[in-house]
Parts: C-alpha cells; sequence; structure tokens
C-alpha cells in the first residue's frame, strides 16, 4: 500500500543534552526538540551547580569574598579578584598604587591568554581536533606556573587585595615572563596552521550559530562574542580601569557572528594580551603594591608584625572577627572586561564589615541567554560547537 504525502506524518523526538555530557563545559543541561536531525526548540535549563556565592558574601568580610569570586569563573580567577577589589575601592574612595594596577592588568591579560587558549582548545576538542588542545594547554601551564610564581596558587589565587595585591612579583619575574610570552607565538602558528583554513574547520564553524548585532544588543551580549557580530565595544577602550589606558592595542572585531568569528576574535585577542603584557613590563613603575597602611583597608608587613607591638595591633583589627574596615554606606558597580565579557560586582553597605548585598554581573550567564534563539535551524552536531564558542562556564551560571 502507498501512502500518500497527506497521509504520511512524523514526530519530533525530545532530547537531553546533558547534564552530564562532556561537551556541555559544565552542569548544565538543554532539553532539545528536534525534527530528524535539525534542531527546532532547545530550551536552556541551569542550576545544576548552585554554590550560593552571592549569598555567602553577606557572612564573609570584603576581603575574605576575593576567596570566593576565584570559584566562579574558575578558568581566569585572577580577573575575578580584579573585579572585586575595584568595586570595593570605589566604595571606600581609594585607589591601588600605579605598580599594583599595572600588576593586575599583568595578571588580567595572562590570564586572558589562558582563558582563551583552553576555549580554542575545548572548542576544537568538541569537534574533533584533540591535538590543538595540547599545544594550548602547553602553554596555559606555563601561564599558571608564573601565577604559582606570584602567590603560590595556580587556579584558585586570591592573588588581589582591596587596596592593593597579597605581595609583589619576585624579583626574577620579569625575565621568567618574558620568555613565557616568548614561547606563545610559537604555539599560535601552530594553531592557526591546524585549524584557521583547514576545510572541516571550515565546515563546521562557519555560518553556525550566528548571532546578529541586533541580537547581541538585545541580549545584552558582551566580549568576544559582541564583537564577533561586528560591535566595537571593549570596556578597557570605553572605560579604561587599572591604567588600561597607558597601553596601546587594537580591539578585534569581526563580521558574521557565527561559531568561526568568535574563534578568530579570541585567536587574535590572544596576540594582542601579549603585546600588553610586554608593555606593563617595559613601563612597570617601581614602589608599593598596596595603598598607605596607615588607613587600615591593607595588613601591615610580616617581617613588622613581628616586631612592633602597632603592627600587630592593626594586624589584629583588620583580620579579627567584628572587626577590619568598614565602607560607608551606599552602592557601588565597576565593569570590567573579563575573557568572556563584561564582568561586575554590584555591592550594597550597610556600613558593616561585611556587605549587606553582592550581586555579579557574570558574562557567561548573559551569553547562555542567547543560545535558545540561535540553535533552531541547526544541527544536533553543531550544538558542541556553539557552546564551546560561547565558552560558558557553569560557575557563573549559577553562583
Amino acid at each position: 500500500m502507498t501512502l500518500t504525502a497527506k497521509e504520511l506524518s512524523t514526530e519530533k523526538l525530545e532530547l537531553n543534552f546533558g547534564p552530564s555530557h562532556p561537551a556541555t563545559h559544565g552542569t548544565l543541561r538543554v532539553q532539545l526538540e528536534a525534527d530528524g536531525e535539525i534542531v527546532t526548540r532547545a530550551d536552556a535549563e541551569i542550576g545544576f551547580l548552585h554554590s550560593g556565592f552571592e549569598k555567602l558574601g553577606e557572612h564573609l568580610s570584603y576581603n575574605q569574598y576575593i576567596t570566593i569570586t576565584d570559584r566562579m569563573n574558575y578558568l581566569s580567577p585572577l580577573c575575578n579578584n580584579v573585579a572585586f577589589a575595584l568595586a570595593v575601592e570605589k566604595l571606600l574612595g581609594i585607589e591601588a598604587p600605579k605598580r599594583a594596577q599595572y600588576l593586575r592588568v599583568l595578571m588580567c591579560e595572562l590570564s586572558r591568554i589562558a582563558d582563551h587558549l583552553l576555549a580554542i582548545g575545548m572548542l576544537a576538542v568538541d569537534v574533533g581536533a584533540f591535538t590543538v588542545f595540547l599545544y594550548g594547554f602547553r602553554i596555559r601551564e606555563k601561564i599558571y606556573d608564573l601565577f604559582e610564581m606570584v602567590c603560590g596558587a595556580r587556579l584558585t589565587t586570591s592573588y588581589t587585595r582591596v587596596g592593593g595585591l597579597m605581595r609583589d612579583v619576585p624579583d626574577d619575574f620579569d625575565a621568567v615572563c618574558r620568555e613565557v610570552l616568548a614561547e606563545i607565538p610559537t604555539a599560535m602558528e601552530q594553531i592557526d596552521g591546524l585549524l584557521t583554513h583547514n576545510r572541516i574547520w571550515l565546515d563546521r564553524t562557519r555560518n553556525i550559530g550566528v548571532i546578529t548585532p541586533e541580537q547581541a544588543i538585545s541580549y545584552g551580549l558582551t566580549g568576544p562574542i559582541a564583537r564577533a557580530t561586528g560591535i566595537d565595544y571593549d570596556i578597557r577602550v570605553k572605560e579604561p580601569y587599572s591604567c588600561y589606558e597607558d597601553f596601546t592595542f587594537d580591539v578585534i572585531i569581526g563580521e558574521n557572528g557565527d561559531v568561526y568569528d568568535r574563534y578568530m576574535v579570541r585567536f587574535y585577542e590572544v596576540w594582542e594580551s601579549i603585546k600588553i603584557c610586554e608593555q606593563v613590563l617595559d613601563k612597570l613603575p617601581s614602589g608599593p603594591v598596596n595603598v598607605d597602611a596607615d588607613t587600615k583597608y591593607t595588613l601591615p608587613p610580616r617581617n613588622e608584625i613581628f616586631n612592633s607591638i602597632e603592627a600587630l595591633i592593626h594586624h589584629f583589627e583588620v583580620t579579627m572577627e567584628n572587626r577590619g574596615f568598614t565602607p560607608p554606606v551606599g552602592e557601588t558597580y565597576v565593569p570590567t572586561e573579563s575573557p568572556n565579557g563584561e564582568l561586575g560586582y554590584f555591592i550594597v553597605s550597610d556600613g558593616g564589615r561585611e556587605p549587606y548585598r553582592v550581586r555579579t554581573r557574570p558574562p557567561s550567564l548573559i551569553n547562555f541567554s542567547v543560545f535558545p534563539e540561535i540553535m533552531p535551524g541547526q544541527t544536533i552536531s553543531d550544538i558542541v560547537a556553539v557552546l564551546g564558542s560561547l565558552n560558558i562556564i557553569a560557575g557563573e551560571l549559577d553562583r
């Protein structure tokens, strides 16, 4: 018996992508509706990794909360440290010394390089190109060696302090850092040779997951994702902080807003970050890395604590319960350019030792919000490419 076209019918398939799928880049779930291989609906569901990061801010002092910011975006924790410290410093009406600001820029740009290389490597793994990941990961480990050299930690650094830094960099840091920076171009050329003009890579990334400039503005997208659509917006240029105005670099802009352009924006931003790091090392001023200890915002030097009763009392007042600095009543927000886009902390102070409220503006959550709109019409295999290009960090989704 032959059925007419009118009598034929198909059923759409309901699928779960995640939360345990290795390509979800964390614990997130996508409820799919597919007509054959074509996605007709993609509903994003978050909340599998909720850690109460923002609520913890109400029960920790301002410096204690810096250890929590590390855990939100664990691929570039130094950027989180700096963003929170800047918001508190604005609330207090203080500014870190210039040497501290330059070192913050250096650490943030090294974090951006490590973050972008891992994002590119994981995107490549998602679509089947494993070797690229190894090239990027090797450089990332060398950058983590620098972080360990500075603060003793590799992943959750907690290097920033309100009013400055945990400590200054070691004497031999300049030479070691320049050696690492000199190795990065070789890795970038290897990645470029493997991916940029690879026919399979082009087929898997071009015209996939296209985001228009209008969608980017509507959803509040920032960072490489927005710049890949052609939007010329970089907070380091539009609203400079930590002396970014002292450095020369280009803002990388894409055209098509697809997976390929998001890859290319991150690729060339690595080169710009190298330029910024070299300028910081060339121009790094001398001087302290913390505001004057008399302000009671920072701890006195350790050698003074052991030899001066005044320094010991100062240390006690800053660190012990129900003591420490108390910002004035008010609220503040400072935007920063993290590797994934605009990262900021909105802080409300009631005049106490702990914030009354801490709210994070996480780029991953904002960027992920556009996913359900751009997926219909794509194939199921495109999901991993689109998610990889958005570089979602689940710690920022659920906070």
